[in-house]
């Protein structure tokens, strides 16, 4: 069992020949177990070039910079090490292996990073934007994670839930005087308060929403015939040559990936086979796989040629398609004569993959159906469970603003705002359960 007062070490580094590399020690023994390694340890948050050695033959082992922290003010809040070598594997995975023989073991993915949440030098809203700083997909979203990280979303959040204490210690006090024969719970002030907290919730709400699309971008998959153009589209939105384009149908066999960006949203592009009757086992499986992609996407760009057309295909095949946002795409333009852009009723949509004609209005189009706003500063990353958390938090307080408007039942106000109390305290781990950190901490990188 792993203890949460183990000395714990890893490579902080990533994988792979580097010019640096970076061992992390955390916990009671982190600078004894380091002394053992470098001899003379540095004054504390002061960087010095040591050699390292083998701590029983003295024998050189690399050389580079050693840091001291001291519980309180480190990363995790616990004392620790950083010893800053060359960044061969070899080298770094036997000075780990050193370290570890001296009382310290391998810390688990994200345990720096959970002590620094367990020991308050972080909540877990931030905590989870460590995670999402080291893998946005945009610069956007790496921006709105640094912002979260710095407290932002913390912040927002801390802000509902004080007015949602405010409004709820109001009630509680009027229910703790039913004699009085003042009717606290008709005071205007009351009810301003309650729909204050409605708007700031669902304002809160929305910014959220942005947050998660941020982190997880938008699915976008590319269907249709054979020969429709799926490959030079996905090729078009990539801005590079990603697919095989030829003539021969059936070419894509499998499903390509591509990842761009729309103002900042990351995107993620699927390229599928042909959908059609094959005997080929091969293209069968990649029409299986094509399906699926489907039920997973945002979006649907349902790809026809509108050049040689074959109607009776296309039919059969938008019949198929699930219910969601499926945008009718007429590509080879070039060829055919028909606009650039959609119709309109907004319904059809004309390109040319091969000449880039039409594809700035599907770019716009697939930005308006997420619903996302590129904003300038102040957005903050977020993940689907503050979604969950937040909009069961909205249900509460729209329950406590009808039950102060419509009902008078003060206890079942303060019962509501109760509730999404507990809700809001799920986000930056004020309450929380072990397994839910377990799950968000096991995500991380080791070292992290």
């Amino acid at each position: 069992m792993h203890s949460p007062h183990d000395t714990i070490a890893a490579i902080a580094t990533a994988p792979g020949r580097g010019g640096v590399g970076i061992i992390r020690l955390s916990g009671a023994q982190a600078h004894a177990i380091a002394e053992r390694i470098v001899t003379t340890l540095p004054p504390i948050r002061y960087a010095r070039h040591v050699p390292f050695k083998h701590p029983d033959t003295g024998a050189h082992i690399d050389d580079g910079l050693c840091l001291v922290f001291a519980a309180p003010h480190s990363y995790t809040g616990e004392d620790v090490v950083e010893l800053q070598g060359h960044g061969g594997p070899v080298v770094l995975d036997h000075l780990l292996q050193l370290i570890l023989q001296q009382g310290a073991r391998l810390a688990r993915p994200g345990e720096f990073t959970e002590r620094a949440f367990l020991n308050g030098r972080m909540d877990l809203a931030q905590a989870e934007a460590v995670a999402d700083l080291i893998d946005a997909g945009s610069q956007a979203a790496a921006q709105a994670a640094s912002q979260a990280l710095q407290g932002v979303f913390s912040e927002r959040v801390h802000s509902v839930t004080q007015q949602l204490i405010a409004l709820r210690m109001f009630i509680e006090s009027a229910l703790d005087f039913p004699e009085e024969e003042i009717d606290f719970l008709s005071d205007a002030r009351l009810i301003a308060q309650s729909v204050q907290l409605v708007d700031e919730i669902a304002e809160l709400l929305s910014e959220t929403q942005q947050g998660v699309l941020l982190r997880e971008g938008m699915r976008v998959a590319i269907v249709g015939q054979p020969n429709a153009g799926k490959s030079s589209l996905l090729n078009q939105l990539a801005g590079d040559d990603r697919a095989i384009v030829t003539d021969i149908p059936g070419t894509t066999r499998d499903v390509l990936r591509a990842e761009i960006q729309i103002d900042g949203l990351p995107v993620h592009i699927i390229d599928t086979a042909g959908l059609r009757e094959s005997d080929d086992p091969i293209e069968r499986e990649g029409i299986r796989r094509a399906w699926r992609e489907v039920e997973q996407a945002n979006a649907v760009l349902f790809l026809q040629d509108d050049h040689r057309n074959n109607p009776d295909e296309d039919e059969k095949i938008r019949t198929m398609l699930p219910n969601k946002h499926t945008i009718r795409v007429f590509n080879k333009i070039d060829l055919s004569g028909r606009p650039a852009g959609f119709d309109q009723e907004k319904i059809h949509l004309g390109i040319s993959a091969k000449t880039g004609a039409g594809i700035k209005e599907l770019r716009a189009h697939l930005k308006e159906i997420m619903g996302y706003q590129s904003t300038e500063g102040g957005q903050f990353i977020a993940r689907r469970r503050h979604l969950d958390a937040l909009l069961g938090a909205q249900k509460e307080i729209i329950s406590a603003h009808s039950a102060l408007t419509t009902q008078s039942a003060g206890e079942l106000a303060a019962e509501s705002l109760r509730r999404a109390q507990l809700a809001l305290d799920e986000i930056t781990g004020k309450f929380t359960a072990d397994d839910l950190l377990g799950e968000i901490f096991s995500n991380f990188c080791i070292g992290k």
